[in-house]
């Protein structure tokens, strides 16, 4: 669209939508790594993998939770 020297406006609503579409589909990854990952790393009694499983969502939290 630059190249095509589209009108700026338009422009920055194809930026806002692609951005809002990378968005929701990290939300679903987010929520499959909850239902998969994280859930086995709960259930296997495995202190170690739990403990890292939680520091991986504490980091997701902060780094996207602002």
């Amino acid at each position: 669209m630059i190249e095509e020297e589209a009108y700026c406006v338009d422009i920055l609503m194809q930026i806002s939508a692609a951005g809002g579409a990378l968005h929701k589909v990290g939300e679903l990854v987010l929520k499959d790594h909850l239902k998969s990952c994280v859930r086995e790393a709960m259930e296997n009694g495995d202190a170690d993998d739990r403990d890292q499983k939680l520091e991986e969502l504490m980091a997701i939290f902060r780094k996207y939770g602002k």
